[in-house]
């Protein structure tokens, strides 16, 4: 789910769909931006052919050149970095070739308008040579805002995954003019995990997604530890702002939750790299005992609310949790 600091704006889990495409006989578009790398399965066949676990298209049999193409909707849109384009199990079938197009489009554009459309799409990703049964990495140079990606695939073929890695860039401008919290740490808001002491088990970044957590392994989950300390990670938030509540939710985590937990807060510049050794980090909720599989509502500190670009959740010994929501209000003028 994260490459380097970026975030995969066109996961499923966020909200990414596969739209409309030029074709898809053999095998879906969906299956696009589903999680893991796609599997195969011997002697598994449809109707049409070979079942494969991604997008494929039929054999062109037209004229020399031609392609096939996906439109797909961001999840979360943002400035992409780069793309991996996979061709998992894809090895007589992958395309020789593929580029990709993004558009900043407004409102819900209905697949008539998406198949016609021209001007709208960008080159982010020239005609790049693809390699069978591969994860194909490419860095995209643009800071272009995408709410819509155009994959490309030359002549034809299968791909397995797409992932479309970037940076949030949601409208912040409305989100400021929201009455109420919004939640400052959410992925599709721009939060991002900086730093953590350990991710054994799962990545913090399924902290901030979107949505209650599907099992347990959809949280974040370190090692048991087994000597002093304590685990923690650094989350960034999408804007600096006043925190005013916190919800940490232990669902699913039974006999492996945290015995307690507390959050810290900074006002540092919000860069990539995580805050430095010499930051002052202030309290923003006590060391707080936790129950399983459970929600908590915590109460920050009084006082606390002056605002942070960063918070510090602190785990006792060891554990995990599956979100973390950090329900405020921007302090600064979007």
């Amino acid at each position: 789910m994260m490459r380097e600091g970026l975030i995969d704006l066109a996961a499923a889990r966020v909200g990414g769909r596969a739209l409309v495409a030029s074709d898809e006989f053999f095998a879906p578009k969906t299956n696009l931006l589903a999680p893991g790398r796609g599997v195969f399965i011997e002697g598994k066949y449809t109707p049409r052919g070979k079942w494969m676990d991604g997008w494929e298209t039929r054999r062109r049999r037209g004229p020399e050149g031609g392609y096939d193409w996906c439109i797909v909707r961001l999840g979360i849109p943002g400035a992409i970095r780069a793309i991996t384009v996979d061709t998992n199990h894809f090895r007589g079938n992958h395309p020789v070739a593929c580029s990709l197009d993004g558009a900043a489009l407004t409102g819900a554009p209905s697949a008539q308008r998406l198949r016609v459309s021209g001007r709208e799409f960008v080159e982010l990703l020239p005609r790049s040579p693809l390699v069978g049964h591969t994860e194909n990495a490419f860095a995209i140079r643009s800071d272009l805002r995408s709410t819509h990606v155009r994959l490309r695939i030359y002549p034809d073929g299968g791909v397995a995954r797409l992932r479309i890695w970037g940076e949030a860039r949601p409208d912040w401008r409305r989100l400021a003019q929201a009455s109420g919290a919004i939640d400052l740490a959410a992925v599709q808001h721009g939060g991002l995990p900086l730093a953590t002491s350990d991710q054994f088990f799962s990545e913090p970044v399924n902290l901030i997604m979107p949505g209650p957590s599907r099992d347990m392994g959809d949280g974040w989950e370190t090692r048991r530890r087994r000597g002093p300390g304590h685990d923690w990670v650094v989350l960034r938030l999408g804007r600096r702002g006043a925190v005013e509540r916190v919800e940490l939710d232990t669902t699913h985590f039974k006999g492996n939750f945290p015995e307690s937990a507390s959050l810290e807060g900074c006002d540092v510049a919000a860069t990539s790299a995580p805050p430095g050794d010499a930051t002052v980090w202030r309290e923003l909720v006590p060391r707080t005992k936790l129950r399983a599989n459970a929600r908590h509502r915590l109460a920050v500190t009084r006082g606390a609310r002056s605002p942070v670009t960063h918070v510090r959740l602190n785990i006792f010994p060891d554990g995990g949790v599956a979100r973390l929501r950090v329900w405020g209000r921007v302090a600064d003028r979007v």
